[in-house]
């Protein structure tokens, strides 16, 4: 059963989506919402609203413009953020290593960044496993249904690029503003290299949690999310969960 909090983020994102398809006109495709909202496990003031549009055209300039004033200026319905992401219909439709980015707007409410915008990008490494999301357990929230226009993305590609920012965030560990998200997803990275399946934060830390007790890390980024709590991440905490990933997902064949 949807709760009313849940409620006001998915009409949120209906509006939203309308308001993309909009701006963008006869060139939509579809627009996907993914993530917690579409999966499950959202909570108010804990998660984001996370969208993918396809287009059959490239963004001109007013467009892309206009999609980064209504993220801005969106309703989140109680989400703590709005991520969207445009991509062509080539793209989703013949993905690569590192595929072409028509846009990316995401806004985080009460974090350093605020709002990030990408335009243009010739060569996105982390998109492929968006997609990747967005067709295992999106949903439509305008036009043709995710697995209609997203093809299926290798899952070596994303394994290969969770290993990239596990290595990367070995050196980042005393990072706290974003211990938790290293935490989930290193987590999300693990059981998804094992199983091959895409899993919310929660799901994969408590299936990392069981899988190895000592993790503290762990531990604590789900009491910091579950319950909204201000408590530290254990840097060597991070980095022993890092190394426990790093060293499991070698041994993936």
């Amino acid at each position: 059963m949807v709760g009313l909090e849940e409620r006001a983020a998915l009409t949120a994102a209906e509006q939203l989506a309308d308001s993309v398809a909009d701006i963008v006109g006869a060139a939509t495709r579809s627009v996907i919402l993914h993530g917690s909202l579409s999966s499950g496990g959202f909570r108010p003031g804990r998660s984001d609203i996370d969208m993918l549009a396809v287009i059959d055209d490239g963004l001109r300039d007013p467009q892309a413009a206009a999609l980064e004033r209504l993220v801005r200026q969106a309703d989140t319905g109680g989400a703590v953020g709005i991520d969207v992401h445009v991509v062509t219909s080539k793209v989703a439709g013949t993905p690569t290593r590192a595929p072409s980015l028509e846009l990316h707007v995401g806004r985080y409410d009460g974090s350093s960044v605020e709002v990030e915008v990408e335009r243009r990008v010739a060569a996105s490494p982390d998109l492929p496993a968006e997609l990747s999301m967005a067709r295992a357990d999106g949903r439509a929230l305008w036009g043709a249904e995710p697995r209609e226009v997203l093809a299926p993305v290798p899952a070596d590609w994303i394994v290969d690029r969770g290993r990239h920012w596990l290595l990367t965030w070995r050196s980042l560990t005393d990072d706290a503003e974003n211990a938790a998200f290293m935490v989930f997803t290193a987590c999300r990275i693990w059981r998804f290299a094992l199983e091959r399946v895409h899993y919310s934060k929660a799901q994969a830390a408590r299936w990392a949690l069981d899988r190895d007790p000592s993790l503290t890390a762990v531990r604590q980024a789900i009491q910091q999310y579950e319950r909204a709590s201000a408590n530290m991440i254990d840097e060597q905490g991070i980095v022993d969960l890092l190394d426990t990933v790093l060293h499991e997902t070698t041994r993936v064949p």
